[in-house]
């Protein structure tokens, strides 16, 4: 049970009128039935919605491409677990025993359900208004940080530098197939980097437009599992 209310407001800078929303919030499914997966479904649509919104409007030059790895970079599992450690989050959760001697209070996964299901709850608490200027106050520091010159770069470039920015292997390109006539080809490339066994794939009309596209896809793919960006 959360033990003090107005602790956790003065955490969240926000107040909620019903407790029995923020309890379910912060409920994992470990401890009870009534827990926050629905809440949390909730408030994962309408962050997207919201860090959408004010990167269209901040970034007016920027392309639907460019908006999109910029919103990776602010929503993702790890970013939101940090928010969640700032707010203190951690130790109000309602977690069930097996959980709670894992230490699942520290777990980024439940830390940014629990982030998102506070931002459901406070839409169904007090409004989309009340929780758009919430969400903007969360990720103030965030956004202001942003810079779309540092997506401008081709992805192949970014990709690199990020790995080199953090002391790792250059990422690898591997030629897949190449199909099609002379005229009218297609290519498919493999991206690999030291970081995940997992592998990217792009395909385009050229080896280096199909390296491109797997390189951003490596790029989303390590901003969204790791946090990482360039």
């Amino acid at each position: 049970m959360i033990l003090d209310r107005q602790k956790l407001a003065k955490q969240l800078g926000v107040q909620f009128r019903n407790p029995a929303l923020v309890k379910r919030a912060l409920t994992h499914r470990s401890a009870e039935a009534d827990n926050n997966e629905r809440l949390e479904f909730l408030g994962d649509s309408v962050l997207g919605f919201v860090i959408a919104e004010c990167l269209y409007e901040r970034f007016a030059e920027a392309d639907e491409g460019v908006l999109s790895r910029l919103r990776a970079t602010l929503v993702n599992q790890t970013a939101l677990a940090n928010l969640a450690r700032k707010l203190n989050l951690g130790e109000f959760l309602i977690l069930g025993s097996g959980e709670l001697k894992s230490g699942g209070y520290r777990r980024d996964s439940i830390l940014s359900d629990a982030l998102e299901a506070l931002i459901g709850a406070l839409l169904v608490d007090q409004g989309m208004e009340a929780c758009r200027r919430w969400i903007l106050q969360l990720f103030a520091e965030q956004i202001e940080a942003l810079s779309v010159n540092d997506w401008k770069k081709d992805p192949k470039t970014r990709l690199q530098e990020l790995m080199q920015a953090h002391g790792l292997e250059l990422p690898v390109y591997i030629l897949k197939s190449v199909v099609g006539q002379p005229h009218d080809q297609s290519f498919v490339v493999q991206c690999r980097v030291s970081l995940t066994p997992e592998t990217c794939e792009g395909t385009g009309s050229s080896r280096k437009k199909a390296e491109q596209q797997a390189a951003e896809k490596m790029l989303t793919k390590l901003a969204q599992e790791f946090g990482l960006k360039p």
